[in-house]
Order: structure tokens, then C-alpha cells, then sequence
């Protein structure tokens, strides 16, 4: 029986995935026997038929939810059964209900409850008397004569309206607990209601930062999830009352259509008692039903803007080979100044004030340029905190006047000083303070973003909309899933790796990424990948996941490729099938092209049969074996480096900048184009044609070629456009189908265009693409 069970359950979830039950039984099996998702992704693709991550993680989504549905139905069953009031039909209800919510529905009538007037009125023997008015043995005339009989002062019921009264009270309860009228009800609040939103008494003056919420009101059906969030943090805030709306009378018809009403007996009784079931137990459920579904909905949706958010900023490309000159600017205490090697080792230390005197400014210039000539950096990484752009100008006057060959870049410092008291800060550099710390950390961001990020809890980075309003573990879970991920998907250097990095790779925790990190320091680099076998707590299973996303160049030239551990045989037979050998693989080898050129000409369909091994797995060798060493981040484009400075009063109407995509959230995209304060694109200011999410258009982490639509000075804000002047949209930089974008240093102002006069717009009513900017602006939720 639990055999069928779970192929009608594989059945369902295969057709919902557009997959063969066979890939979601297999990829189930691997997920079971304690696989991780990206070991499985990489090394499993014969069994699950190639199914990619994505598919992969919604299995085991889907399944988790279909085992917890059939638990849940497991212990309703139980319950009610206990009771002694399960019947037939009752049970085949259950075990065909599709959803939580649905066997909630099924279980309301029997869940224990606090007392009410209905369970008063069945304490003082009324429930008979309902019964039989809900089985239609009694009309209204023929209840009242037989309410006389069921009067008792010394039950509180004193006389036939007291009786009458407590015949209503369960029957408006029992229809408030009817399954069919609570999903019809359910239905007409998605179809029909809304929520609108006012403000509390003084929130004018203290809550500005929600007026754009004092007197609106939008369909459930069209609330954008950005919007849901900022209602509940109005409410929490004490800024915002906010009400449902919906349907009454639609609902109370639904009553009467379900109920049959129109050929009931006691029609006039139900029907009044239906009407009170609406209002005081139906609307009341429903509106807590409908606040928290569009909640969750609502952060989900955030949870999964943010995870994607951090993949693009985790997988920015390294810069690497180049020594770097990391400052993070401050006025109070100076700018703090690190200088790194190509490996990210402390070159130099220092701390420099840039505001003051001219004299003390021409000592900080000074200084700072003995450093970066001392040390040979010819990038600089500032971080964007305050004083960012005084270090900035700073710098772009060295770069114009002194070394014309320097040039810097902007770095997202968020979740830096986080790092900095770290006790991971603290155990990497024990002998600084924390302030040396996070420059260090500044710079090595550029570096190697992903080895330097996953080292800060991911909900400190900064690219996440509404991420203080989100369940923190719910985040965690899917952000931890996200930097698993992407350290897998680009793999790690195991002779260089620190722990932090070390502990999300397949099949690895905190304490073996320790241990790995311990037995390296005691016996030097790591000779091969099987020597990880001799470190205390790595057993064959462990190894088996772990090995083939861990890289370093030693006594096994394919150590250094993508290629698994137990794919080396079929490796070796495939060199030798095109006349060379794993030697052939070393970075400068004679045979090194000519391995290329053999593998690119040779018949993967052909091999994978003369082999005896299955064709993705043949594919990702040969893949693995042209690019021996390849880390995916490359292909990308590097940041963008800047040469000069940018002021607010430089910025007009229709110029063009260049600038870096700092976050994405629901309505457009944050913009470092050289100010202090990020700029925003629209939505829809995002293409020519309709776009339903900014994600279809911009990543983090995107170089994009924008203009100006709009400047206010006084806040400091600036709205900008990817369609040019002339009507075409520029795509991100990079994109090898569209031309790039030009450099930032050819700003060229274009023609301004007119100003309308735009009426604001009534209450409720679908806003503008420019009100939509105005609002954007006025409650940005990355704060």
C-alpha cells in the first residue's frame, strides 16, 4: 500500500514538473540516501536523465510537502477517529485532499476549541434541537413549538427566544465550519477583495516614510509582493490602519447555493444563521487567511529575489593576479588603508586622513602614493561607505595628475565590520584590530568575491528588499542553499581554501572543512585528492561527495579538473583512445593544444559506447579535459574600474552614464554610476517592450549604459532609463548578441525631453510608471 502511495504521489509531482516518474524516483532515491543537490547536479546525470539543480531542488521541495500533507492526513484521520466520528466519506475526503489548508478545512468542525455561544449552547442540551433544523425535520414554525419544551432557567435558558437563540449560535457556527462554503469564500476573496490602508492618528508627522500608503487600496489579485511588505511594516510601525474588503453578498449567495437553501425547510433560519456565519466567523478567518497567504507570498517572493541577488554577487568574476590597494574611507577616524599580493597577504597597513588642511591633504596623497608604489598596486578598491566619495576623488586626482596607469573600483562594503568582529576575522588575523580587519576584507571582495563573502552570514550583504521583515530561518536556509551552490559550482582550491569556503562543499560541515584546513597546516599542501582519505573524520562516503568539487595541482594532473575521482579510469582510456596521457594536462605541456584539437573532433555518442559510460558524464570529461583548471567566473564580465569622478551637480537630464547594478528588487534596479548615493531604474524605464520582472533585464553585479530621466538635488536622487534617447533599449554590458556599452568617460549629454504636468493620481487606482519611480523612491526596502 505505502508503494502505491508513493507512485500516485511521484505520478502527481512528475506531471506537475513536466518530468518521467522514473527521474523523480531516481533523483529521489540519490536525495534519500543523503546526496547533496550539486554531487548530484555534477556526477549523477544518468540516473536523474540530466536534470539540472533547479528541477532537482523543486523534487525535493515537492516531496517534502506531499510527505508532510500525508502525515498531516495520517494524524487527522487519528484524531477524529478518536472521537468516534469518522465516518466513510469523511476519510476518503482526507486521504483525497490536495493541501494543508484543504485538510484543515476537513478537520475544523472536530479541532478542540475555547468556549463560544455554541459550544455554551450544546452544554445546555440545544444540540438535538439544531440537528434536527439542519437535517430539515423542523421548520421555523415547528422549532418554536419545540423550543418550549427545551426552556430551563437553571440551564440559562429562560425563555424560547433564549432557546431559539442558542439553536442559531451552533447552526451560524456549524456553517462557518462547513469545508465547501470555507473554499468557495476562500475563492471569492482572491477574486473580488482588497485591501486598502489609511493613516493612524500623527502618522503624518512621524511616519512620512508611508504616505505613500495614507490613503491607498489595490485588488489581492494585483498586490505586488514589494507592496504586501510595506503595508505589514506600515501596520507594525503603528503608521497604518489596514482593512480587507470583500464580497459579502456574494458569499452569503454561495451559502445559500451550497447549503440549498431555496428548498430547505428552515430556510428563513439558516439563512440568518448564515448571514451571522459570514460576518463573525467566515470575513474574520478569511481576512487572517488572506493577510497571511499574501505575507508568505510576499516573502517568498523577497526570499527568492534575494537568492538570486546573492548568486550573481557571489559569482562576480575575481580579479586576479593583481595586487590590490583596499581603503575604507571614514572622516572621524581616517580612512584605514591595506595593501594585498596577488594572493590577498598583507602588504602594508595604514591609516590616512583625507579631510583637513591642504597641507594634511597634500601628506595623505602623498603617503598614499609611496604606498601604492611601494607595494606595485595598480587597482584600489574603496569601499562605498561614508567619506567613499572624498577617497574617491582623492584617488581619481592621483590617477589624472601622478599614475595615469592606477585605476579603482567601488566595492559594496555591507556586512564588512560584521566580518571584522568575526570570530573568523579574529582567528584569521588575530594580531589586528577589527578595523584592519574589514579593509582587508574590502579588498580581497575584489579579489575573490565568493572565497571573501561566504565568510558573512548572507543576510548582511546587502542586496536582499524587506530582509529585516522576513523569517530569519527560512532566509538562512534558502541563502545558506544559494552559497552551497555557487562554491560547488565554481569548486575550490583545496591548498588554498580557508575553512570558511571549505565548509559549504558537497558532502562537508564546519568541523571536516577544520579538520581539512588542521591536517594541511600539519603536513603541508595536500599532495592528491585521495590523500583527503587520511584526514580524521573523512570517510568514503564523504570523499565520494566531496572530491570531484575540490582542486589542486599535485602528483595527479586530472586532480585538477572537474573530472570525479571515479571517472579517472575512464578519463586515462579516453587519452589514450586519442594518443596522449593525464601528463598532457599540465598548465605549458607540449601535447596541451593538440589534446584540445583531438578531444573537440572526437565522437562523444561513439566513445560513451566503446567506454561503457553514459554520454553527460563523457561530455563533462572531455569538457573537463579541454579546459583543465577552468573557473566558470571568467566568462563573465570583470567590474567595471573607474578612472574619474562624478558630482550631483554634474548630473542633467538625458546624460549618459555607465554604472554597476548594486541590487534588484521588484521594481527596478540600484545603480553605483559615481555618486554618494545609488540611483534607480524603473521597471519600467528597463526596455521597449513589456517586462514582468527587472530580473529578465539586469543581475547584480551588471555593468549597464543608462540615462538620466530625472535629478532631484534635493534628495539626492536620480531616476534613470536603459532606453536611450532615441527609443532603443541598451542591454547590461557583456552581452555578446548586443553591443556593449560605452566607457563612463563619454558621457554625452542627450536631449532633454518635456515635462507633462501629471495630476496625482486617485486613491486606489493603478499608478504611473513615473509615480511608480516617485514611490519607489519614497520607501525604498533595502534600507
Amino acid at each position: 500500500m505505502a508503494d502505491a502511495t508513493t507512485a500516485i504521489e511521484l505520478s502527481g509531482i512528475a506531471a506537475a514538473l513536466k518530468l518521467s516518474v522514473e527521474q523523480v524516483r531516481k533523483t529521489l532515491e540519490l536525495l534519500d540516501a543523503g546526496n547533496s543537490i550539486p554531487f548530484i547536479t555534477r556526477y549523477r546525470k544518468e540516473q536523474t536523465g540530466n536534470l539540472d539543480e533547479t528541477q532537482i531542488l523543486e523534487i525535493q521541495d515537492r516531496v517534502r510537502l506531499a510527505r508532510q500533507l500525508a502525515e498531516r492526513a495520517e494524524d487527522v484521520l487519528r484524531l477524529i477517529e478518536a472521537q468516534g466520528k469518522l465516518t466513510g466519506e469523511l476519510r476518503r475526503q482526507i486521504l483525497a485532499a490536495d493541501s494543508l489548508k484543504r485538510l484543515d478545512d476537513l478537520y475544523l468542525p472536530f479541532r478542540p476549541k475555547k468556549r463560544t455561544r455554541a459550544s455554551a449552547a450544546r452544554e445546555r442540551g440545544l444540540d438535538p434541537l439544531a440537528a434536527q433544523v439542519w437535517e430539515g425535520a423542523l421548520n421555523e414554525a415547528a422549532l418554536k413549538a419545540r423550543a418550549a419544551s427545551f426552556v430551563d432557567p437553571g440551564k440559562e435558558l429562560a425563555d424560547v427566544e433564549a432557546v431559539l437563540q442558542g439553536v442559531h449560535d451552533i447552526l451560524a457556527e456549524r456553517i462557518g465550519e462547513e469545508a465547501m462554503l470555507r473554499e468557495r469564500c476562500r475563492k471569492l476573496a482572491w477574486e473580488g477583495g482588497r485591501l486598502s490602508s489609511a493613516a493612524t492618528k500623527g502618522a503624518a508627522q512621524t511616519h512620512q516614510e508611508f504616505r505613500d500608503y495614507f490613503d491607498y487600496g489595490e485588488p489581492l489579485s494585483r498586490m505586488p509582493p514589494h507592496r504586501v511588505l510595506a503595508l505589514n511594516r506600515g501596520e507594525e510601525a503603528g503608521a497604518l490602519r489596514v482593512k480587507f474588503e470583500w464580497d459579502a453578498a456574494r458569499a452569503l449567495e454561495s451559502a445559500r447555493h451550497i447549503l440549498r437553501l431555496d428548498r430547505h425547510p428552515a430556510q428563513a433560519i439558516l439563512e440568518r444563521a448564515a448571514e451571522d456565519a459570514i460576518g463573525r466567523f467566515l470575513e474574520p478567518s478569511i481576512e487572517r487567511e488572506v493577510r497571511r497567504d499574501l505575507t508568505e507570498r510576499a516573502q517568498k517572493h523577497a526570499i527568492d529575489v534575494f537568492a538570486r541577488n546573492l548568486r550573481q554577487l557571489l559569482l562576480q568574476p575575481p580579479v586576479q593576479g593583481r595586487r590590490v590597494l583596499a581603503i575604507d574611507p571614514g572622516y572621524r577616524t581616517g580612512c584605514k588603508i591595506a595593501a594585498l599580493d596577488e594572493s590577498g597577504s598583507i602588504l602594508a597597513l595604514d591609516v590616512l586622513t583625507i579631510i583637513g588642511s591642504q597641507e594634511k591633504r597634500n601628506e595623505t596623497r602623498r603617503r598614499l602614493i609611496e604606498i601604492i608604489d611601494q607595494c606595485e598596486c595598480r587597482v584600489v578598491a574603496i569601499g562605498n561607505g561614508t567619506a567613499c566619495r572624498e577617497s574617491e576623488e582623492l584617488v581619481a586626482e592621483i590617477i589624472s595628475t601622478d599614475r595615469p596607469d592606477l585605476s579603482y573600483v567601488v566595492v559594496n562594503e555591507a556586512g564588512a565590520s560584521i566580518y571584522s568582529a568575526s570570530a573568523v576575522a579574529r582567528e584569521e588575523f588575530p594580531q589586528l584590530d577589527a578595523t584592519a580587519r574589514g579593509t582587508i576584507s574590502i579588498g580581497r571582495r575584489l579579489q575573490d568575491p565568493l572565497s571573501e563573502l561566504v565568510k558573512i552570514e548572507p543576510q548582511h550583504i546587502g542586496v536582499g528588499m524587506y530582509q529585516h521583515d522576513l523569517p530569519a530561518k527560512q532566509l538562512k536556509e534558502v541563502l545558506d542553499r544559494v552559497v552551497e551552490s555557487c562554491v560547488n559550482f565554481v569548486g575550490v582550491d583545496l591548498n588554498r581554501s580557508s575553512a570558511s569556503l571549505l565548509a559549504h562543499v558537497s558532502g562537508f560541515n564546519q568541523l571536516v572543512a577544520r579538520r581539512v584546513v588542521e591536517y594541511r597546516s600539519q603536513h603541508g599542501p595536500f599532495r592528491s585528492r585521495k590523500q583527503l582519505l587520511d584526514v580524521p573524520g573523512i570517510g568514503p562516503g564523504t570523499f565520494t561527495q566531496a572530491a570531484g568539487f575540490l582542486k589542486l595541482t599535485g602528483e595527479e594532473p586530472l586532480d585538477n579538473t572537474w573530472i570525479h575521482p571515479e571517472s579517472y579510469d575512464v578519463a586515462r582510456r579516453l587519452l589514450a583512445r586519442v594518443g596522449l596521457k593525464a601528463a598532457d594536462l599540465s598548465p605549458g605541456a607540449e601535447h596541451s593544444e593538440q589534446l584540445r584539437e583531438r578531444l573537440a573532433g572526437a565522437s562523444v555518442t561513439e566513445l560513451a559506447d566503446e567506454l561503457g559510460v553514459g554520454e553527460p558524464t563523457l561530455r563533462d570529461i572531455v569538457e573537463a579535459l579541454q579546459r583543465p583548471g577552468r573557473d566558470p567566473r571568467t566568462d563573465l564580465p570583470p567590474p567595471m574600474f573607474r578612472k574619474g569622478v562624478l558630482s550631483l551637480d554634474d548630473i542633467e537630464v538625458g546624460m549618459e552614464l555607465q554604472g554597476t547594478v548594486l541590487n534588484v528588487v521588484d521594481f527596478g534596479a540600484f545603480v553605483d554610476v559615481g555618486l554618494k548615493d545609488s540611483a534607480l531604474i524603473h521597471i519600467s524605464q528597463m526596455s521597449t517592450r513589456f517586462v514582468k520582472s527587472p530580473q529578465e533585464v539586469v543581475s547584480v553585479g551588471d555593468v549597464v549604459k543608462t540615462w538620466v530621466l530625472n535629478v532631484d538635488r534635493e534628495r539626492r536622487r536620480i531616476g534613470l532609463s536603459l532606453i536611450s534617447p532615441d527609443g532603443a533599449s541598451s542591454p547590461p554590458a557583456g552581452n555578446a548578441e548586443k553591443p556593449a556599452a560605452k566607457p563612463a568617460a563619454n558621457r554625452q549629454p542627450a536631449p532633454s525631453r518635456p515635462k507633462a504636468d501629471r495630476p496625482a493620481p486617485a486613491a486606489g487606482q493603478p499608478l504611473s510608471g513615473f509615480d511608480q519611480l516617485k514611490q519607489a523612491w519614497n520607501a525604498r526596502p533595502d534600507r
